[in-house]
């Protein structure tokens, strides 16, 4: 698995792969196909990375949860110290069923509604990430009929450019997140007026799958000049949020180790005389990523005049990153094949030219053979749907040589048992 970004957790044993001493093959037997395979010992080391290269420092690492919000993978990193970044009251309500503490979540997201508002307020979040004038009209309103004072910190867009997809950079000027850079300082001003709010920190988040350090630097000032701008205002920050964590390495990108952006980041704050604030990051991707993959099996081999098709049995429903953004992902073979090698497309058997998988993989295939994607613990499953009325995949978490049924395949009458039909004989 030489581009493999989970090498580590997913690896060849007498050329079968393995999810930490489980044999894949096992898996597909057990569980069926497709199923994501979630490593124990990876996800924890993820979420590791950060928690060490932060010891010692006032800090809290919130795991981004929109990447992977399986109730297994939120318990896991719960009871391992995570705080929690959540973007809607769903997410929330997750959280709380794994027993998470609301003191360690922060509320994200452009489009926070008064009932998800008045939800976070009653169970006592950290703080909520405003991203509009608006949005923290609405939160002092819910704030007053509660009778409470709602903690707050302005998302400011630094207008950075983060180097990545245009879909998942959300640090520029033209992108709906965050307060425009000139309007931060006179919004902390209205806040901290309002007998409703308390302003707690500040924070950025300028992208997802950042492979440099540079632009997160670059922000970093940008968002320092503010909070020293603030306190001659007389507005102290209790914490400085620097948003999501580094990419990931699905084909040959190489971000750097997340200690080395940490310390970048820090020495800055350290020089800058804030060295006393609390520290957050909201990483999801670089946790939960290299913790999954996706098992699928090859249904049909199609030679056509111009393509080879690999025909596996997941599609752009289980995983939409290829289709949504033309993501590269690394597809291995589980086991050795005799047949020959060939270029082929892997696709699904959703009604849609969208629907593939990978592109002119060179690979040796026959029907029933098993396929891993990799890195595909992050925006797989979350952002899996219904398309097609297919059944959502089943979802196995691996702890050493044991492994877990962590959420069961959907069942087909499970996807209609909310609708009806109309009443015979109605117009």
């Amino acid at each position: 698995m030489s581009h493999d970004p989970i090498a580590g957790a997913f690896a060849a044993h007498d050329g079968v792969l393995h999810c930490e001493s489980v044999p894949l093959p096992a898996i597909a037997e057990r569980f069926g196909t497709p199923t994501y395979v979630y490593s124990r010992a990876a996800l924890l080391a993820g979420y590791r990375a950060y928690a060490d290269a932060l010891a010692g420092r006032s800090a809290l690492v919130c795991y981004a949860m929109k990447a992977n919000s399986n109730l297994t993978v939120l318990d896991l990193l719960a009871r391992a110290g995570s705080g929690f970044d959540i973007v809607s009251g769903g997410e929330l309500a997750r959280v709380l069923a794994v027993g998470g503490d609301p003191r360690k979540v922060v509320f994200s997201g452009v489009g926070k509604s008064e009932a998800e508002i008045a939800q976070a307020l009653a169970v006592g979040i950290l703080c909520f990430n405003i991203e509009s004038v608006p949005e923290l009209e609405v939160v002092e309103r819910v704030a007053q009929r509660l009778g409470k004072r709602a903690p707050i910190s302005v998302r400011v867009n630094p207008d950075v450019d983060p180097k990545t997809h245009p879909y998942i950079s959300t640090g520029l000027k033209n992108n709906k997140f965050g307060v425009a850079y000139a309007d931060v300082p006179a919004l902390y001003r209205r806040a901290a007026a309002s007998a409703h709010l308390e302003v707690v920190g500040i924070d950025f988040h300028i992208g997802s799958q950042i492979t440099e350090v540079a632009p997160y630097l670059e922000a970093a000032e940008r968002l320092l000049d503010v909070v020293d701008a603030l306190a001659r205002d007389g507005i102290g920050l209790h914490h400085i949020d620097f948003g999501g964590g580094v990419g990931i390495r699905y084909r040959d990108e190489t971000p750097p180790p997340v200690g080395e952006l940490i310390a970048a980041l820090l020495a800055r704050v350290d020089a800058r005389g804030h060295g006393g604030k609390t520290i957050l990051f909201e990483p999801g991707r670089s946790i939960a990523g290299p913790a999954g993959t996706l098992l699928t099996r090859v249904q049909y081999v199609k030679h056509g005049e111009a393509k080879n098709f690999a025909i596996v049995d997941a599609a752009m429903n289980d995983l939409a990153r290829p289709a949504m953004y033309q993501a590269w992902m690394p597809v291995h073979p589980v086991a050795p094949s005799a047949h020959e090698i060939a270029l082929y497309d892997i696709v699904g058997p959703v009604c849609e030219s969208s629907d593939w998988l990978a592109r002119e993989r060179a690979l040796a295939l026959a029907p029933g053979d098993l396929l891993a994607i990799g890195g595909a613990g992050a925006y797989g499953m979350s952002m899996a749907s219904n398309y097609n009325s297919r059944p959502r995949a089943a979802e196995v978490m691996v702890d050493g040589e044991r492994c877990y049924e962590v959420r069961r395949r959907e069942l087909v009458e499970e996807l209609f048992a909310g609708e009806s039909v109309l009443p015979t004989g109605s117009a």
